[in-house]
């Protein structure tokens, strides 16, 4: 338990980070197993910025709530700067779909999980210095 209490931000962001990853991952394969094609590159996109949508409207609620738990009365300004901050890791998900899927032509796949890697770093980095700052 003290263990817990000296990383609870930490903690708390990596189980949030696993449940967003988890809410992406099933809105992604929801869509190109059903409707969206990932071979086409606008169809892969398409997928991207749809699990991305579904991704960022539960992160915001959780990390609000359970990680930085803010107290800032301004839920419009926080919830910009929070979108602000997914739409620069978005750029850089998109990237990395990008060159591992259309140019090496790697699975699009296991691709989305590197790049749920990369999204989860760049996202906590992002909240605790812009988001959800502390006063």
């Amino acid at each position: 338990m003290e263990l817990y209490r000296k990383y609870e931000e930490i903690i708390n962001y990596l189980i949030v980070g696993v449940l967003t990853t988890v809410v992406s991952l099933a809105i992604y394969y929801g869509c190109v197993f059903t409707f969206l094609n990932p071979e086409n590159g606008l169809q892969l996109q398409a997928a991207n910025v749809l699990s991305w949508i579904g991704a960022v409207a539960f992160a915001y609620v959780t990390n609000r709530r359970f990680v930085f738990k803010s107290q800032n009365e301004n839920k419009a300004s926080e919830a910009a700067r929070f979108v602000t901050s997914r739409l620069t890791t978005l750029l850089m998900d998109m990237a990395v779909m990008y060159i591992l899927v259309t140019l090496l032509h790697g699975n699009d796949k296991i691709a989305k999980l590197v790049s749920q890697v990369v999204v989860m770093i760049g996202n906590y980095v992002f909240s605790k210095l812009f988001v959800f700052q502390k006063k």
